[in-house]
């Protein structure tokens, strides 16, 4: 069989990307072959054909295609389900020879930058990963707003480093992430090859889809070269065009330098024109901010509700009150990343004040703001060459807005100026840019790249020429028929068009002898001649060859203006900087007016003090109901931990949850819910909330609260913020006490914890701590009875409660009267058992505390086991009614089902009438 040279181009094309589906421009169709045929056809429903692999049209291979002007509709379907696109374009006209074909680029989870497979508000992150046993270097970039950063961390552990790790991975949610592939063994058979990597990419494998946090998360292998230290730094170096890496921050930083390099390389071959856009490399350091770990992410709400998967009801949701996604996408980190620095954090606030303070700046500010388009975006695209024109017309339309901002700031108070001068610094003008995309940008460009329409009439005198003929070819005919007529004096000439001529003139026979010395004959027909002219011919080659000139010419011309916009890309990153942080510091302030929030306090103290505080999320959830605020007085001297006991919803998570934001977004700058507030900076928030298994790791529910409660345990520091709630309810009554306490005792007695902590429990039993560990409060969720019901206050007030009022919330959640009845009933009776014990025992109560942590159990043997029954539960079905006594004397196999059906209907009506 005699092989096409297309077909052995092909191969060779999908032989350097194996793991990537390979879209083949064919004409205007991207075609796909053999696997990846298949994999299209399944995954998009594209029809599969066959096209003959040789000369001699035999031995068919598989085929599936699709326009190219529809790449960006099933492009992000298959993006989405895990598979890499490579685009394989055609570099040369098609003619004689074979077209020249290459991957322009490689389309992964992480590399997208195309509107439909972007939030608006969300960065879409590339990580590079790579691990050692007590650090780890992190790199992460964006390449549709071109961010850059790296950062090492250092810990005393490798369980610390991934702790860390998890923590990172976790607030910048990459799309993909890279990890290092190991090196090749010479002599290794290929299985043996393939268990070495699978070994040494699972510790990758588990923090990229650890603690059930999948999410679409890619791990991608990268050949192990481009980590190394001086393949790294080298490509840095070349990359910025720099002879160090001393500016960026990195160079003493091996392990952030070999990720930041492995990124680079990795765009190198995946994106051919992506890497002009990357900003400088950041290197930043994980002890400036607030670590926040997944769980307390999760727990938080921070970025969208648990239940219903909303960003509406989450934080996020709440606060956004952005006008750009420039601005959605600062306020999203900032939330992820609340600030340390106590300076940075009052700098904030201090703008957030000015646009709360001066209504008239604020509206004018935030209206201004709504003209804005995405411009880092814009840019970036730009400077890969994939930008559209309506694209660059919304750069331009916002650059056009840069002096009313200017003007409207330079008539503020001399203090508000003073606020935003270094953000006012950093909006150009840009005139240069300008000028350009104001000559070369028509009013109302396509939105598609290279499409008709992209460049202005008047910016290119060769580009209106063709238009000229293009538009008005008909019109020049007419007129060439006309002059004709006047010439020859032969009203009956035609001027026709056909494929296989052309344009022609037409004269019959009898005029023959009338036409000029110029005409050149071209065909007889039955009643006359038809002939050329020079004029006429030039003509036809104009039109005919017009509109593909017009589509070269504009694509060469958009090009060059993209080019000159990629050149403005440092004062354009800035001004993107600037417009955001205006947004998000302009709509802090509309949030704080329009919710009644107040500016906090902040300060290095080791304080709590929240005045009528309330959950920004939970208030704006109800319009029917009223949100009761709550104080929390929290300090590391006299009431560290609050003991916070009363019935399940009650409220107790609620204003847990309400403190913890609160103090987080102080932290970021933002206006508080809350009358006043003091907020002693804290280092870290800790959650441990709620009941979940983990089925990926066969964890149970109490297996995954304990992992949660050591981890808190050990990472938690006196300028931390704990927040527990229920510990120790996976597991038996007693046992849960027991846990819960010592878990109390270690927070309180312990010097090298100490943090602040909130406990919610319904082990009211632990409210006797209090009396002893002198750091321990008791607050308690209010309710009221009234007429047998419960009513829930929702205020928090001091003291503890007296008892769990469980049965009334399950008569709330609507269980059947009859086991509310029953429940009521086991209750009395277990109270008056453990009223027996406790007298038994003299007095002395089940768990008793010391101010060093010790307790025991009065009686070991009362301790409930995991095995044996004990007199307790056996107690529940020893009661003294004939009708148990009745069912338990019963031979039940020496019963037919007919008489086995009457029993029981018999023993059911003595049961309703012993309920009477």
């Amino acid at each position: 069989m005699a092989e096409t040279e297309m077909n052995r181009q092909y191969k060779q094309i999908k032989e350097q990307y194996p793991d990537a589906i390979l879209f083949f421009r064919l004409g205007d169709f991207y075609e796909t072959f053999n696997e990846d045929a298949h994999i299209v056809h399944r995954e998009l429903g594209l029809t599969l054909t066959h096209r003959a692999m040789g000369k001699d049209k035999v031995n068919d291979m598989p085929m599936a295609g699709l326009p190219y002007h529809s790449i960006d509709r099933h492009l992000p379907k298959l993006i989405e389900r895990g598979y890499k696109v490579a685009i394989c374009e055609q570099m040369t006209k098609p003619g004689a020879k074979l077209v020249k074909r290459e991957v322009i680029r490689v389309v992964t989870p992480g590399t997208v930058f195309e509107d439909e497979m972007l939030v608006a508000k969300r960065n879409n992150f590339l990580a590079a990963l790579i691990l050692e046993e007590r650090a780890a270097g992190l790199a992460y970039a964006d390449i549709s707003t071109g961010e850059f950063l790296c950062t090492q961390i250092n810990e005393s552990s490798a369980e610390e480093v991934r702790n860390a790790v998890k923590t990172e991975l976790a607030r910048i949610m990459p799309s993909e992430i890279l990890a290092p592939r190991p090196k090749e063994r010479r002599h290794a058979r290929p299985e043996s090859l393939f268990a070495a990597e699978e070994d040494f990419l699972a510790p990758y494998k588990a923090l990229a889809t650890g603690n059930g946090q999948d999410e679409g998360r890619s791990l991608t292998p990268f050949d192990g070269y481009n980590w190394q230290l001086d393949e790294a730094a080298r490509t840095l170096k070349d990359h910025f065009e720099v002879g160090t890496l001393e500016s960026f921050g990195c160079a003493a930083l091996p392990l952030a330098t070999r990720a930041a390099g492995a990124l680079v390389s990795y765009l190198r071959e995946t994106q051919k024109a992506t890497l002009s856009k990357l900003n400088p490399l950041v290197t930043f350091s994980t002890q400036k901010y607030m670590a926040l770990d997944l769980q307390t992410r999760r727990n938080l709400e921070l970025s969208e509700n648990r239940r219903s998967g909303s960003r509406k009801m989450s934080l996020f949701g709440v606060l956004d009150q952005t006008q750009t996604s420039m601005g959605g996408r600062m306020l999203h980190r900032w939330l992820n990343q609340p600030l340390l620095d106590l300076n940075r954090i009052l700098a904030r606030q201090e703008a957030v004040a000015a646009f709360y303070e001066n209504t008239r700046l604020r509206e004018s500010t935030r209206a201004l703001l709504k003209e804005v388009d995405d411009i880092e975006r814009f840019g970036s695209r730009a400077a890969s060459q994939v930008a559209s024109p309506r694209e660059m017309l919304g750069l331009l339309q916002t650059l056009e807005l840069i002096p009313a901002f200017q003007a409207l700031f330079n008539e503020a108070e001399p203090e508000v100026q003073k606020i935003f001068k270094p953000l006012l610094s950093r909006l150009h003008s840009c005139e240069d840019l300008v000028g350009m995309l104001q000559k070369s940008i028509p009013d109302d460009p396509p939105g598609k790249k290279w499409t008709k329409g992209a460049i202005r009439d008047g910016y290119s005198a060769e580009l209106d020429r063709l238009r000229q003929i293009s538009n008005h070819g008909e019109s020049w005919i007419e007129d060439f028929k006309k002059r004709e007529v006047e010439r020859t004096g032969i009203s009956s000439l035609k001027v026709s068009f056909n494929q296989v001529f052309g344009y022609y003139i037409e004269v019959t026979t009898s005029n023959l002898p009338k036409i000029p010395a110029d005409y050149i004959r071209k065909q007889t027909i039955a009643n006359g001649e038809r002939f050329i002219t020079p004029e006429l011919k030039d003509m036809e080659s104009q039109i005919l060859n017009a509109q593909e000139r017009i589509e070269e010419l504009e694509a060469d011309l958009f090009k060059q203006v993209l080019a000159n916009v990629s050149k403005a890309m440092p004062q354009l990153v800035e001004v993107a900087s600037a417009l955001s942080h205006l947004d998000v510091f302009a709509a802090l302030a509309e949030v704080a007016i329009t919710n009644n929030y107040c500016r906090p306090v902040l300060n290095e103290s080791k304080v709590i003090n929240i005045k009528g505080g309330r959950h920004p999320v939970v208030e704006q959830s109800s319009s029917e109901m009223i949100f009761v605020p709550n104080d929390a007085c929290l300090n590391s001297e006299q009431e560290q931990i609050l003991l916070i006991t009363g019935p399940n919803m009650a409220g107790k998570s609620v204003y847990l949850r309400q403190v913890a934001v609160i103090v987080l977004m102080a932290q970021i700058g933002a206006f508080v819910p809350a009358e006043s507030a003091t907020i002693g900076l804290v280092d870290r928030i800790f959650t441990r909330v709620g009941a979940q298994d983990d089925i990926a790791t066969g964890q149970s529910t109490f297996m995954v609260e304990m992992v949660e409660t050591s981890y808190i345990l050990s990472h938690a520091t006196p300028r931390s913020l704990v927040i527990l709630d229920e510990v120790g309810r996976g597991t038996s009554t007693y046992d849960g006490l027991a846990i819960a306490q010592a878990v109390v005792e270690y927070i309180h007695n312990n010097p090298r914890c100490g943090a602040k902590t909130l406990f919610a429990t319904h082990y009211h039993e632990l409210i006797e701590l209090a009396q002893v560990l002198p750091r321990v409060r008791n607050y308690n969720m209010a309710v009221r009875e009234d007429g047998g019901k419960v009513i829930f206050m929702r205020k928090v007030l001091p003291g503890g409660a007296d008892r769990s009022y469980g049965i009334h919330v399950a008569q709330l959640a609507g269980l059947p009267r009859t086991v509310i009845r029953r429940a009521e009933e086991l209750l009395q009776i277990l109270e008056s058992q453990k009223d027996e014990m406790e007298a038994r025992s003299a007095g002395t109560a089940p768990f008793r505390s010391s101010r060093n942590g010790n307790h025991k159990a009065a009686h070991a043997d009362e301790q409930m086991s995991l095995f044996a029954p004990v007199a307790t539960v056996e107690a529940l079905t020893l009661v003294e009614n004939p009708v148990v006594e009745e069912l338990r004397a019963l031979n039940v196999m020496e019963l037919s089902p007919l008489e086995a059906i009457n029993k029981l209907y018999e023993l059911q009506q003595k049961a309703r009438q012993n309920e009477l």
